[in-house]
């Protein structure tokens, strides 16, 4: 029963992740690899590429996925069973998305009142290149050499562009791009 105190650390984790991340969630990306590989151990880099490639095809935000399947990912790891897993994807997407909820609940009341002034647009004008470099980090910390591409990689990503450009589907891309990446690889 080890992996008890687990819960408490996923959520505090993820709660100051998205309490200090602007930008959305490639913006949190290089923060819960920070946390989650480096900080704590919790995964390899490896483990946690295969974390974020899962959480970008499933449906909704990237960062809110991330944290979902990276508590449930713990606590399979630490040897808890499928519910107390579940849990901790509970805890740990309740603990990132909790931030962003009470702000804008904040921000709703306060808006109307801020709107026009100067100081404020000048805050949020600075934020903009932040999140630019927090979404560069992400795009670095993914580029190691065990994740670089190799040429049939390169390929399909090539026709996935085309396919994108001649209006395709997105559903049918993600259907025609996993065949096509089962068949090759």
């Amino acid at each position: 029963m080890d992996y008890i105190a687990i819960y408490p650390q996923l959520f505090v984790t993820f709660f100051v992740i998205g309490l200090f991340t602007f930008g959305g969630g490639y913006a949190m990306l290089s923060l819960i690899q920070t946390q989650v590989v480096v900080t704590h151990g919790w995964m390899t880099q490896s483990a946690f590429t295969d974390v974020v490639a899962i959480s970008q095809m499933t449906p909704g935000p990237i960062g809110i996925n991330c944290a979902t399947f990276t508590g449930y990912n713990v606590l399979q790891e630490a040897g808890a069973g499928t519910f107390m897993s579940i849990m901790g994807s509970f805890t740990a997407t309740l603990a990132v998305t909790l931030p962003s909820f009470i702000l804008v609940l904040i921000l709703v009341k306060a808006y109307s009142r801020l709107r026009g002034n100067t100081k404020f647009e000048e805050v949020m004008s600075w934020l903009r290149p932040a999140v630019v470099g927090l979404i560069a980090a992400a795009a670095i910390i993914l580029m190691v050499p065990e994740n670089f591409p190799d040429w049939k990689s390169w390929v399909l990503f090539g026709a996935a562009l085309v396919a994108s450009f001649l209006k395709m589907s997105p559903i049918l891309l993600i259907i025609f791009g996993g065949v096509a990446g089962f068949l090759i690889y």
